[in-house]
Order: C-alpha cells, then sequence, then structure tokens
C-alpha cells in the first residue's frame, strides 16, 4: 500500500552530494527571519499529521520486524509511535514552537568608541549530524530543535526503526517543500547504513557538530572514530547523596524517583550515596522504600549492617555487598549501589572520581551543605531536594532536547534550542581605523550597553530576501521527498 525507498551502498560522491545540499540549507537557514522558522515549524507539524497513517503503516513494519528478531520488549516499546505516542510526538512540535526564538539575540553589546558598536549575537552551528538510537520520535524533536535553531541535520535513527524514520523524514520534507520562503527540504536529511556513518564521521571539513543519544557504546565508538566536534556523554553515572540533615520524607521521594521512575534512562539513579548520622534513620526507610519497589540493593558493609535484621532477612534476595567496580557501573535497572561517607565533602569527592559528570543531587536542610555540594560537584546538572530524573530538556522547559551533555565547552546538560546555537561578534563603524587608535589620534572608550536597548534579529536584518529565495529554490530543484535505506 505504500513503499519506500530501498537503500543504495555508501558512495562517496552521494555523501559528498548529501553534505554539500546540507551546507547550502544551513547557510539560507542562517539568514531567514524567525517568522520563516515559525512557519515551517507549522508546516512540518502539519505535514506529519496529514502522513500519520503513512508512517504509522511504516512504524508496524518496523515493530513487526523487531518482534520476529526477538528484540527486547522494552526497546520495543521505545519503537512505537502509534496512537498517544504520535499525540506526544506532536505535541513536542507544538512545545518547540511556543518557546521564545533565541536566534539573532544580543547577549552583550560595547560601544568601542563613538560610532563603532560591537554585539555578541547568537547564531546557528551549521551542518550537525545527529546519530540516535531506538526511538524514531526523536528524528521529529531533533528536526523541530534543529529548524527553530537554523541549523540543517542529517539524522542517523536505529536500523530497528528504518522505515519509520524514512516516513518522518519524508514528511517533514514535504512540509518544508511547500514554504514559498523558508528552510530548504535538504535542512533535515538521512542516513540509513552504518558505512554511511562512518563516511560522515570522516568530514571534518563539512561538517561542524556530531551528536550521538545512545548507549555508551554508540557514543565511545563516535568519539574514538572522528575529528568533528562530538557533544554529548558516554555513561549516565548519577548519585544521590543523602546528607545528615536530610528530612526522611523527603528522602524517601528523591531517591525512589531518581532510581525507579525510569530505570533505563540516563538521568536514573546508580549510587545512593549516605552520610554515616542517617545511618539510623533515614537510610532504613529509604532501603525499605526502594526493596518495595525490587531494586537489588549493592551496599557497602556500613550500610548493610545498619539495616534493621528483620529487612535484612526478609529481603535477603535483594541484598549483596558491593564491590569496588559498582561505584562505577551504570547498571540501567534495579540495581543501586550504596556507599557510607563521613562528610559532604567525601560524597563529592566520590561523585567526582566516580560518576559520569552528568546530575547529581543532594538531600538536606542545611544550606550550607547544599551550597558545598552545588559548587564543588562538578557535574552538568547539580540539585537540591530534586530527583535527577528532572534532567531532560522539555522538563527544563527547552521544548525538547537534542541530547545531554556533559562536555565542558558550548553547552551544558540538556541542550535544547541554544544549545544548538553559538554566536559570532557584529561590529557597526563609520570608517573607523586601527591605525587612528595606534597612533593616539583615538581612545577606546568600552562602554557597555544596557541589552534591553539592543535590538533582536539582527542576523536576519542582515540578510537579503532575493537572494534567500533564490538560494532556498536551488537547493529544492530535484530533491525527492524519498530518503535512501540500508539493503543491509
Amino acid at each position: 500500500f505504500f513503499s519506500l525507498p530501498l537503500a543504495m551502498a555508501a558512495d562517496s560522491a552521494y555523501l559528498d552530494e548529501l553534505v554539500k545540499g546540507s551546507r547550502t540549507a544551513a547557510r539560507v537557514c542562517a539568514g531567514l527571519c524567525a517568522d520563516a522558522r515559525f512557519n515551517a515549524l507549522c508546516a512540518i507539524r502539519d505535514s506529519l499529521l496529514r502522513s500519520r497513517e503513512i508512517i504509522c503503516a511504516a512504524n508496524r513494519l518496523d515493530k513487526k520486524a523487531a518482534a520476529e528478531t526477538g528484540l527486547d520488549a522494552p526497546l520495543l516499546k521505545r519503537l512505537d509511535v502509534e496512537g498517544s505516542k504520535f499525540d506526544a510526538m506532536i505535541s513536542k512540535v507544538d512545545d518547540v514552537i511556543a518557546i521564545d526564538d533565541p536566534v539573532g539575540r544580543v547577549s552583550l553589546a560595547t560601544e568601542l568608541d563613538q560610532g563603532l558598536r560591537l554585539q555578541r549575537v547568537a547564531c546557528p552551528i551549521g551542518v550537525i549530524a545527529i546519530i540516535f538510537e531506538s526511538r524514531p520520535e526523536a528524528a521529529v524533536q531533533i528536526s523541530a530543535l534543529a529548524l527553530k535553531s537554523a541549523n540543517a541535520i542529517i539524522l542517523k535513527g536505529g536500523k530497528e526503526a528504518a522505515n519509520t524514520n524514512a516516513a518522518l523524514v519524508a514528511a517533514i520534507q514535504a512540509g518544508l517543500s511547500g514554504l514559498a520562503e523558508g528552510p530548504p527540504p535538504l535542512s533535515v536529511q538521512l542516513v540509513a547504513s552504518r558505512e554511511e556513518v562512518s563516511a560522515l564521521l570522516g568530514m571534518h571539513h563539512q561538517i561542524d557538530l556530531v551528536v550521538p543519544r545512545g548507549s555508551n557504546a554508540l557514543v565511545a565508538h563516535i568519539m574514538a572514530n572522528t575529528r568533528i566536534p562530538v557533544m554529548g556523554h558516554a555513561d549516565g553515572i548519577c548519585a544521590v547523596y543523602l546528607d545528615r540533615a536530610a528530612a526522611e520524607e523527603k528522602a524517601v521521594s528523591v531517591v525512589v524517583d531518581s532510581k525507579c521512575d525510569y530505570p533505563v534512562a540516563c538521568n536514573a539513579a546508580e549510587t545512593l550515596l549516605l552520610h554515616e548520622a542517617t545511618l539510623p534513620r533515614a537510610w532504613p526507610a529509604v532501603a525499605a522504600a526502594l526493596l518495595d519497589k525490587g531494586v537489588a540493593l549493592k551496599c557497602d558493609s556500613t550500610a548493610l549492617s545498619s539495616l534493621p535484621a528483620a529487612l535484612r532477612s526478609s529481603q535477603a534476595s535483594q541484598l549483596s555487598e558491593a564491590t569496588a567496580a559498582d561505584f562505577s557501573t551504570e547498571f540501567l535497572s534495579l540495581t543501586m549501589a550504596v556507599k557510607t561517607v563521613a562528610s559532604v565533602q567525601e560524597a563529592v569527592e566520590h561523585i567526582n572520581g566516580h560518576s559520569s559528570h552528568h546530575t547529581d543531587a543532594i538531600v538536606t536542610e542545611e544550606a550550607a551543605a547544599a551550597e558545598h555540594f552545588t559548587s564543588y560537584v562538578d557535574s552538568a546538572g547539580v540539585y537540591v531536594n530534586a530527583s535527577t530524573r528532572f534532567a531532560d530538556g522539555q522538563r527544563y522547559g527547552f521544548g525538547a532536547e537534542v541530547g545531554v551533555s556533559t562536555n565542558r565547552i558550548h553547552s551544558r546538560g540538556p541542550m535544547g534550542v541554544e544549545g544548538l546555537l553559538i554566536y559570532k561578534y557584529v561590529l557597526r563603524g563609520a570608517g573607523h581605523a586601527v591605525a587612528d587608535y595606534s597612533a593616539g589620534r583615538c581612545t577606546f572608550k568600552h562602554k557597555q550597553i544596557a541589552l534591553a536597548a539592543e535590538c533582536r534579529g539582527v542576523l536576519s536584518s542582515l540578510a537579503e530576501p532575493k537572494m534567500l529565495l533564490i538560494l532556498s529554490a536551488a537547493v529544492a530543484v530535484g530533491v525527492g521527498l524519498g530518503v535512501r535505506a540500508s539493503r543491509s
């Protein structure tokens, strides 16, 4: 009842053209106004809705094939985009549409001298390759964020979702192709084979950023096999520390949610650190709540022996001695390592030495302990009395997220629209020359200008509309809405 184009083997000529198309599209996107980006997002939303039956039919093919190959139930669940999952996918596009457009936002303004004004202006990164696994709806979230931030993207999804990803990208390209002025269809492209990904990773002069979303093995492989900057994280080893001033009720709530809400997520807690003062009070209640949820606890000897004898006896199958390796393990299941510490500083040192610098939390009623923890823990997210599961772009109000970065440059934590932006310096003068300052005829003022007085959208104001329309038309010529899929 419908067909998706079959794949050709990866070849350099094809990929060169694909990446050139992305670069040209990125240059068009960089000069578009906020209204054009808004219209583009509305267009892809409408196109996805019109294509719902085709997308769901493709999804059923993928789910059927995955079930026949014995794909694990949790992964099979992630593959589904029908019913309420489809509605949720569309809702996330709405969330991205609703957030403020940050492209062209001025974050610094300085009057260097009379008539010589410097601005730091938010601008897109350019061409971004995003590699993700399992969840086909990620293609839609990522595309929406990329278009909102004026970037062009090349997507590679998991092979188990090949038909769904192709149908989704085809619908997105169809929506963009109907715009008189807006991002070209090649702003969103899809590759399907590992060979194509390997070739893309070697294109460090043509691709500006790689964002891997998936398993530790995937992220580690990408990082080891490219010279392109990589934004992401290879592990999700998050910890919750119960301070000596932890309130029992809050401790139970934060720890249970951090571990049990969705154990396979990268922001689920894997380690529980206990101040020794919590052993006779908060720890037994927390342990009982975790055990009741089916969590296996790998405890150091102090934490284990501090549990009531009746609990140790009735839940013996879920309790065991921890090994040193357990405190550097991402379990991705209902398993948690538990360690006793003597101070908040010891907790900080353990986290900085064993965590993946993703998200870590303290439960405490003591302001000084909270301040120490948030100041010294070196992680992308540092929480006080709140579950680590809040580390998510949508929960942060970003609309959605491309992924979570544990990098220490550019972007850190959940990457929403602003995580896909960098900046450029725009200087406006009136024939100013450095020679006049070198000779002492002029002197710099370096007067800071209030940002409220600065206009936004400076990049769009510099764009030439006719040239953008010509470029957009050139990119659109010959664009097929089908996407290559792998033969293998």
